[in-house]
């Protein structure tokens, strides 16, 4: 022990010790097996013992043994001791299987892990064989009990308690439940639950399964609240008990999305009770619970407000409760993906929540007095009022009368939440140093840029400005080429609200030393590739993302290699040789069945042309019904659809005949492709009325009622064009002559 002091003061004395020397020891060369937790045994032992050669041979025993104390944060060795502490952890996390490391993963330092696992593999010897054989003998007796508990049956566990009192705190399950557990699990028979807690001894209701989940855990996890209230009235010492996983009930609450449940936990803790499920590290595990649940407003911001380390403390892996917002894409990209009327909805919904904040929500008393100011102010308030309720009553209904209304509200009331718990975290950050906050925002920073989450880059950039510097930690990525490479316009958009600085990542390079255009250049993730129809207009929107980002490059950038030796051009070929051969496969195939329906239609049309309806007089060989206005409807309808018709023919054959070079995907092809169905469309329109003027007039002089079920039956074929290929139509146009989905999304400068 006194060789392992001294070497740990060494350590600790010589912080220039090379890390990266440490960092390529290989565990595998000392550890040869996982830790593992088996039924019946353990490779504890073993374990340990190869463990502690590794730490010690590297002179680092000091930091399990707490011989190595963490200095102050605020002194400069400080980093050096929690890059070693990290070290250490890590080689510890790496040598436990999947269902040891779940159990370890919350704790802070080596040390905690290494005590932690102490604590759960050595245990006093247990009971003997006899008595695990009675045990198990015991469960199948009391099978009874267990299916009392499952159907709320009192009176049938009532007659087994009297006569067996042992049975309230025996096991009845093989999972180690006790009747409670079971009872508590359905999530009904409260009255049985009561009764069955008022015959338990304190010491009873403690009981934990093989999992360490106490009935309270159990009640929280099923959103029992009935129960909870139940088993915390009568002890509520079971708020602070941690599962086998380390989790209290408020966790297993959150993690189940138990909104009631959580809320009730939440509000019955007691701060100066120790271990406390809102201190420290548990806190923070608690509210990213929280948060993955999506209860941003009404629990998360209390929590953030109550406790505000919650905001500042960073678990492992980067788990700070601002990347966990930031992971939470589904809060923000709903409102992104809204259509046109969605959007004009939503600025409906924005009013009606701009008014809820302005004035509140109706029906929550006016906390003015009602006494004071003049009578003309006290009438002004009250209708006021009036409004106010008739206004959310009116939106209320609204709601409730169309569905898709209430989703729109569901997902603006999201967005504004989470954006609001940004500000809230960030705004809690700030008492923090930049060596504290960095490691925190950072993380945040590159998940909303790989995600496409503007917002949370926005707000975190406006609380610490230095944070559009960051990079990621092994490619060297700033955000603008997380932007380019996962296709998230919104976030590249922001370099359009950058000052003169963002002029440096014109030619910045990443740790393989690509540049932002050789990023651009490669092919998008499916996901986004996903969101354009059609491999042709994927192509076209592959080639936009490229000639955007060449605009902006420095020109001796949109010709340098990388590393491996590729121009940015090389790579934009050889990403997109696939995308390309199904591009030109699609576009045929479209142009191919278009061409068959245009050929269709100019014969048809062409054909009625020459044998007009009614015939010819036989003296001048004008068409009989020359004169009517039926008959000119006629003559103009047939003639524009053959002459569009035609059209359609020669550019869906000008698209079977192309070259199909990658430039012709930005604007030559989809050009073609939007006349070709434009005017197909056009024809089929024209034919389709031409068609029913000839039945007019053969059979609509003399019979009037034959003009309704015709134009009823004309709209028919409209209508399935317009319904199955209008969308591609509208796709391709505004893909190609639309506003684009680049430039400025705000006038407010980003940096």
């Amino acid at each position: 022990m006194a060789s392992s002091q001294s070497s740990s003061s060494t350590t600790q004395a010589q912080p220039s010790r090379c890390q990266c020397a440490l960092a390529s020891v290989n565990v595998a060369s000392f550890v040869s097996a996982k830790l593992r937790r088996d039924k019946n045994s353990n490779n504890y032992k073993s374990w340990k013992e190869q463990m502690l050669c590794l730490i010690e041979s590297q002179d680092l025993l000091g930091y399990i043994a707490s011989e190595i104390s963490p200095p102050p944060m605020t002194s400069e060795a400080y980093a050096v001791w929690r890059r070693r502490d990290r070290l250490v952890k890590g080689w510890i996390l790496g040598a436990l299987s999947d269902e040891v490391v779940e159990t370890a993963v919350n704790l802070n330092s080596a040390r905690d892990v290494w005590l932690h696992l102490e604590k759960a593999f050595i245990k006093p010897r247990g009971p003997p064989p006899q008595a695990a054989e009675q045990q198990e003998k015991d469960w199948n007796e009391y099978l009874p009990l267990y299916t009392a508990a499952l159907r709320g049956d009192w009176i049938t566990a009532k007659e087994i308690l009297d006569q067996d009192p042992n049975a309230v705190k025996s096991r009845v399950s093989f999972t180690s439940e006790t009747a409670l557990h079971i009872a508590v699990g359905t999530g009904k028979a409260i009255p049985f639950v009561e009764k069955l807690v008022d015959a338990m001894p304190d010491e009873s209701l403690a009981l934990t399964d093989e999992l360490g989940f106490n009935a309270l855990h159990v009640a929280a996890r099923t959103g029992n609240t009935a129960a909870a209230k139940i088993l915390i009235h009568r002890l509520e010492d079971l708020l602070y008990v941690k599962s086998n996983y380390g989790f209290f009930p408020a966790h297993e609450a959150a993690k189940s999305a138990q909104r009631d449940t959580l809320l009730l936990l939440i509000s019955q803790n007691k701060d100066n009770l120790e271990p406390n499920p809102c201190a420290g590290a548990n806190g923070v595990s608690l509210l990213n619970a929280i948060i993955d649940a999506d209860f941003f407003a009404d629990i998360a911001l209390h929590l953030v407000g109550k406790y505000p380390h919650m905001a500042r403390i960073e678990l492992p892996y980067g788990n700070s409760a601002l990347k966990r917002i930031a992971l939470k894409e589904s809060a923000f990209s709903g409102v992104a993906r809204f259509n046109f009327w969605e959007r004009f909805i939503s600025s409906s919904v924005q009013s009606e929540m701009e008014s809820e904040v302005r004035h509140g929500p109706p029906n929550r008393g006016d906390i003015e007095d009602p006494t004071c100011g003049t009578r003309i102010h006290r009438e002004f308030r009250r209708w006021r009022k009036m409004v106010q309720n008739l206004h959310f009553a009116l939106c209320k209904i609204i709601k409730q009368l169309v569905p898709r209304i209430k989703v729109i509200h569901d997902k603006k009331m999201m967005h504004h939440q989470a954006l609001e718990l940004v500000k809230c975290l960030c705004k809690q950050m700030g008492s923090l140093n930049y060596t504290e906050a960095a490691p925190i925002y950072r993380e945040a920073m590159i998940t909303a840029a790989r995600l496409g989450i503007h917002e949370v880059i926005e707000v975190i950039v406006e609380a610490f400005p230095a944070a559009i510097y960051n990079r990621h930690a092994t490619t060297k990525h700033f955000i603008f080429h997380l932007a380019a490479q996962n296709r998230c316009e919104k976030v590249y958009n922001l370099i359009y609200q950058t000052s003169g600085h963002k002029h440096q990542y014109a030619d910045a390079k990443d740790s393989s030393g690509n540049t932002l255009l050789h990023l651009a250049a490669g092919l998008a993730p499916p996901h986004k590739l996903n969101l354009v129809s059609g491999a042709a207009l994927q192509m076209q929107r592959e080639l936009q993302w490229f000639k955007e980002v060449e605009k902006f490059v420095h020109p001796y950038t949109r010709e340098r290699a990388n590393y491996a030796g590729k121009t940015p051009k090389m790579v934009f070929t050889e990403e997109h040789k696939h995308l390309k051969i199904e591009g030109e496969k699609w576009m045929k195939d479209t142009a191919n069945s278009c061409t068959i329906a245009a050929a269709l239609i100019a014969t048809v049309v062409f054909a009625a042309a020459i044998t007009v309806p009614g015939g010819n007089e036989s003296t001048t060989g004008y068409p009989i019904f020359s004169k009517s206005g039926a008959f000119v409807l006629f003559a103009v309808s047939d003639a524009v659809s053959l002459f569009t018709s035609t059209t359609s023919l020669l550019m869906f054959l000008s698209i079977l005949t192309s070259r199909y070079a990658e430039e012709d995907f930005l604007y030559a092809l989809p050009k073609r492709l939007c006349i070709g169905l434009f005017t197909l469309f056009v024809s089929i329109l024209f034919m389709t009325i031409a068609f029913s003027a000839t039945l007019y007039l053969v059979f609509g002089l003399n019979n009037r009622w034959v003009v309704m079920p015709v134009a009823a039956l004309a709209c028919l074929p409209i209508s399935s064009f317009a319904l199955l290929q209008f969308p591609l139509l509208v796709d391709v146009i505004s893909s190609t002559y639309g506003r684009g989905i680049f430039g400025k999304q705000s006038d407010n400068p980003f940096y």
